[in-house]
């Protein structure tokens, strides 16, 4: 196996750990859940959308990357397209959701419907059957981007061909027009929808962001861990750290602007209608949870970001990175956990041993899996020409040393 294709022992490792997380999460979801299923279904549907953005993310830079270009892409390629294969398990992991719909959504109560003329209104579009078509569809877009994609990719790999890169750009053009659509639907339906009554024509661009983001962070902690190991070792350079950084600052800042033009939209209507939403996450413990996740999700990597050698140290941007990915959890927990208990009232903040068990289980099985799927391929794309004389480069290095 040349060094173009060498799989770091890390890579091995982090599937060994993985499945022994999915394993201890599992064991406790099993015995958590049966004392209080309620609870299970909803700490299921967190993990399930935290990790689900992280795989959906990959596809989103991967598509920007084939129509944008740069070696910032190239370096973190497979990486991005091991997550995209992920994407087929998705469907399997989206079964306890199903399941525990009526757990779950107030909108799969026929006697809450029957009651409420808003969701009576609504109900053409929220009811179960059509929820599953579109979720089945959601599923199928987004694997059959993943399949053609990567298919492109993996052809790339014997060298230059103008047409397949034509062809990857045409997916990626179109793609991401679907990708808008699927994942503000998605949104809507797996998130907004917990609160029926409240709506945001911005919602689905915030999840879009944050995926975005969650997979870009993902990628750059995974670099900096293999940054040492063939083939990256003398092939990924301080300007490439520096151009994912760059991106990372980016999305940092288009996410607070997201949150905080809602904010200001909602506040300045003063809409019964809208404002509910935001005084549940004003109160009783939530507010110091918007705090923190400003803070760390925003201020400090906005300011340390700034810095120039910092985007060029791979191992201080992973330390943000881990950072933004660890509050990319508590702020999609913001986000819908005030809705998923005594739907259209105030609740206070709490955090159940389920929502770490989920966590675990669902991360550790999607880890494990994209950990399978990075094995398969070469972790870099040999076939392209700047990849290929950067390997040349730091092998004639290494051997001069």
């Amino acid at each position: 196996m040349s060094a173009a294709v060498t799989v770091p022992p890390q890579v091995a490792r982090l599937q060994r750990n993985a499945l022994a997380a999915a394993g201890v999460g599992i064991v406790g979801c099993a015995i958590l859940g049966f004392a209080n299923p309620a609870q299970f279904f909803r700490s299921y549907l967190f993990a399930f959308l935290f990790w689900s953005n992280v795989a959906i993310g990959c596809l989103s830079i991967t598509m920007i990357h084939h129509l944008s270009g740069g070696l910032w892409g190239l370096v973190i390629r497979r990486v991005m397209e091991a997550g995209t294969r992920t994407l087929k398990a998705l469907p399997l992991l989206f079964l306890p959701v199903v399941f525990g719909l009526h757990q779950l959504f107030v909108w799969t109560h026929a006697e809450t419907v029957a009651a409420d003329p808003m969701l009576r209104h609504k109900a053409t579009y929220l009811n179960t059957p059509f929820f599953l078509v579109r979720a089945a569809f959601y599923f199928l877009t987004w694997a059959l981007l993943a399949h053609f994609l990567n298919k492109g990719s993996l052809a790339l790999d014997a060298g230059p061909n103008l047409k397949t890169e034509r062809r990857l750009r045409g997916i990626a053009g179109g793609g991401l027009v679907l990708m808008g659509l699927t994942i503000t639907f998605a949104s809507v339906d797996w998130a907004m929808s917990l609160d029926p009554h409240w709506f945001s024509t911005i919602y689905g661009v915030m999840f879009m962001i944050g995926q975005a983001l969650s997979a870009l962070t993902f990628a750059i902690l995974l670099m900096a861990a293999l940054r040492r190991e063939k083939p990256f070792a003398g092939v990924v350079e301080p300007s490439h750290i520096h151009d994912l950084g760059k991106l990372m600052l980016a999305f940092t800042m288009l996410w607070a602007y997201m949150h905080l033009s809602q904010f200001v939209i909602t506040w300045s209507g003063n809409l019964p209608e809208e404002i509910p939403w935001y005084i549940r996450r004003s109160n009783n413990g939530w507010q110091y949870v918007a705090i923190l996740v400003a803070l760390f999700h925003f201020v400090l990597p906005f300011l340390m970001l700034l810095s120039r050698d910092l985007k060029r140290n791979v191992g201080s941007l992973a330390v943000i990175a881990g950072l933004v990915f660890a509050f990319r959890a508590l702020d999609l927990f913001w986000m819908i956990a005030p809705d998923l208990v005594d739907h259209g009232h105030v609740v206070g903040l709490k955090v159940h041993l389920l929502d770490v068990a989920a966590l675990l289980a669902v991360g550790g099985a999607w880890l494990a899996l994209f950990a399978r799927e990075l094995k398969d391929r070469p972790l870099l794309p040999i076939g392209d020409p700047e990849i290929h004389e950067l390997i040349l480069e730091a092998e004639a290095e290494q051997a001069r040393a």
